[in-house]
């Protein structure tokens, strides 16, 4: 045999156990590398068939729908208005420059409860979450307390605090506090003990194993919680909006919701809805999306989508 031919390397037949320490340290590299999802950037035809092209399909869809039952005459015209109709008074509302306006006093009263409601809200899951007694006598009430309707809420808030902004935080808080508190109860529930045993073995106690250890292995269970304390927010503020009215509060989406309502315009009662959909949808888009993604990459749970 020629002295230019190729030998076939030599296997190494011997147990992992007994192998040099550089060749399982080069296997288990070799494992993760297959593992771990490539970092490339992707390319603008894939993300406009992919994120882009969809919801306009759907709204497009949905609009087609709509043109068809007006066209019907499944309503009157006066009760279900065309697209078009809802356009112009959208831009009518642009025109006379009361859109941006009127979303700014809802979104601030929605933003500066929801942060309220995590402040509140955040301690006391941690409270049930942590400590059985506490548990045992507010955990089922947190849990009855999210079931209850936040117009509910509302009566008893004029009631307290007449027609003022805080019978409106208090629907807020009261809608919220608790889809967060037990977010973050339901996430600290899932925690593996090895986390928190590792935790305190390395000395992580008192506020530095909550802030250390506790937050950040609930992070995912809590992060669900929030979107959803958003949510509550923002639909208790619609609710309280719609029925506290009063000059001194101005105008926000809900109070415009029903001054559209009492003088029968559907166009602008459609528009207005419309407008609380885009809030709620842009925030999610803009706020916890990108925290979703980021904390799912974080611990290696976005799979990448081809």
């Amino acid at each position: 045999m020629s002295s230019t031919d190729t030998q076939p390397a030599a296997v190494d037949q011997r147990p992992a156990g007994e192998r040099p320490v550089d060749d399982v340290a080069d296997l288990g590299a070799g494992l993760d590398a297959l593992e771990t999802q490539t970092a490339a950037r992707t390319p603008l035809r894939q993300i406009l068939t992919g994120k882009v092209l969809p919801p306009v399909i759907a709204i497009v869809l949905v609009l087609a729908v709509w043109e068809i039952a007006y066209l019907s005459h499944i309503k009157r015209p006066d009760l279900l208005p065309s697209p078009l109709d809802v356009w112009r008074s959208l831009h009518q509302q642009w025109l006379e420059g009361t859109i941006l306006s009127v979303i700014w006093t809802s979104l601030s009263r929605g933003v500066l409860g929801f942060l309220a409601s995590v402040v509140i809200g955040t301690p006391i899951g941690l409270l049930v979450a942590r400590v059985k007694p506490v548990r045992a006598a507010i955990g089922p009430i947190l849990s009855g307390l999210q079931s209850i309707p936040s117009v509910a809420w509302v009566p008893a808030s004029i009631i307290w605090f007449g027609l003022s902004n805080a019978t409106i935080y208090a629907v807020v808080l009261l809608g919220a506090v608790p889809s967060v508190a037990n977010g973050l109860v339901a996430g600290v529930d899932q925690i593996q003990p090895l986390y928190l045993r590792a935790g305190r073995t390395l000395g992580a106690r008192g506020w530095t194993a909550i802030r250390h250890v506790l937050i950040p292995a609930a992070l995912p269970g809590y992060l669900a919680g929030l979107k959803q304390g958003w949510a509550f927010s923002w639909r208790s503020l619609m609710a309280a909006e719609l029925i506290a009215q009063s000059p001194s509060l101005g105008l926000g989406l809900g109070q415009s919701l029903e001054n559209a309502r009492e003088v029968q315009d559907m166009p602008g009662v459609l528009a207005t809805i419309i407008l609380i959909l885009l809030v709620g949808i842009g925030i999610e888009l803009l706020v916890f999306a990108p925290l979703e993604r980021r904390v799912l990459r974080s611990r290696g749970l976005l799979v990448a989508r081809r």
